[in-house]
């Protein structure tokens, strides 16, 4: 049972690693919002991460860490996915 657990842990931190990389890199071709059927795919990549980079995004502001037009809240987030992933898995694992 536990497996399954640390399992399902390391799917979601690889799924949503992709889908913040895939932002990133949307970010540098594609204007949220247009009527294309990538702009609406963006918007969607938006909506699906803005809750763990948007707490990223005002801690790197509260730190005094503006980057102007350098955003390095997508790599924060996909840090902190990664450190709460493994740390559940660890921990998980010590219960089994």
């Amino acid at each position: 049972m536990i497996s399954v657990l640390v399992f399902a842990l390391y799917l979601f931190e690889r799924v949503f690693l992709a889908l913040l990389v895939a932002r990133a890199l949307f970010s540098w071709f594609v204007q949220p919002g247009s009527y294309s059927s990538i702009g609406k795919s963006f918007e969607w990549l938006i909506r699906i991460t803005e809750p763990i980079v948007s707490p990223c995004r005002a801690l790197l502001d509260k730190a005094g860490l503006r980057t102007g037009m350098l955003d390095f809240s997508v790599f924060l987030a996909m840090i902190l996915v990664t450190a709460v992933c493994r740390l559940l898995a660890a921990g998980l694992l010590r219960l089994a």
